[in-house]
């Protein structure tokens, strides 16, 4: 608490500040007086000015230790919330993984079972790219726009080989904007999303679109094409992934429901 570590200090700093007002006007009296044409009133106007300079050295040195002590609690503040708002992300960008991994791998399953050796190999080649850049987000907070397209054309491979390219993406990003910063990961809740909540066969293909809109918001869109049995979710990814744009973006991201067309709005951070 620092008004218990201010009063503690307190009569250190000013039994401190006296003996040092005492040394040094000591010797400031015994020249002023040594010297002085009258020492007789002199001595009291320097026993008067000793007080004095006391009473306002004790002041000044009073609210020097409060001005310290406040800086280092706020230090120590700063500190934390910076650790928490680490923790946080960290607690957020792990959930992201166990549910992939295990997605990836049944799209493997499924190749392996057609026994078609060349889309096997191609499919664990571009798997790697992907789960290599998921262990390398561990250090990563905020990716270039660029970079976190090129993971999804690896991962683009992977969703269109496991859906017989019943899914499709429609990426139309220009290069101008591609130096913009985003969360790591960003898109990968997105197209889980529209996986796990959207009927995908020869009867209702889905077609993905991914572009930047006039705001500087990069717009994520897909038909709503409704399972017949919902799924079991609670709303947690597009939940994570606005609670992480808030910690690194300070900014939300915005659902759009219209026409049976759902987008997601995530907003980009210039350099």
């Amino acid at each position: 608490n620092l008004k218990k570590i201010t009063a503690a200090a307190f009569p250190k700093r000013m039994l401190h500040t006296f003996l040092l007002t005492v040394i040094a006007y000591a010797l400031y009296a015994f020249v002023t007086i040594k010297y002085s044409p009258k020492p007789d009133w002199i001595s009291g106007l320097l026993f008067l000015q000793f007080f004095i300079i006391f009473i306002f050295s004790i002041l000044i040195g009073h609210v020097s230790l409060l001005y310290i002590e406040q800086r280092k609690k706020e230090q120590e503040i700063e500190q934390l919330k910076v650790e928490n708002l680490q923790s946080r992300y960290d607690a957020l960008t792990n959930q992201i993984h166990p549910h992939f991994f295990f997605n990836s791998l049944n799209g493997l399953t499924s190749l392996i079972r057609k026994k078609n050796e060349e889309k096997t190999l191609d499919y664990v080649d571009k798997m790697s790219d992907v789960f290599r850049y998921i262990l390398q987000s561990e250090k990563k907070g905020l990716v270039t726009l660029e970079e976190e397209l090129e993971f999804i054309q690896a991962l683009r491979y992977m969703m269109e080989v496991r859906f017989a390219n019943k899914l499709e993406f429609i990426i139309n990003v220009n290069k101008s904007v591609q130096n913009y910063k985003i969360p790591v990961l960003s898109l990968l809740p997105l197209i889980d999303n529209v996986v796990v909540h959207n009927t995908i066969d020869s009867d209702h293909k889905m077609k993905v679109t991914i572009s930047v809109n006039d705001r500087q918001e990069l717009k994520v869109c897909c038909p709503v094409a409704p399972k017949l049995i919902p799924p079991d979710t609670n709303g947690t990814g597009l939940r994570n992934l606005d609670n992480r744009f808030a910690l690194l973006v300070n900014k939300h991201i915005r659902v759009e429901n219209v026409n049976a067309v759902f987008c997601v709005y995530l907003p980009l951070k210039k350099d």
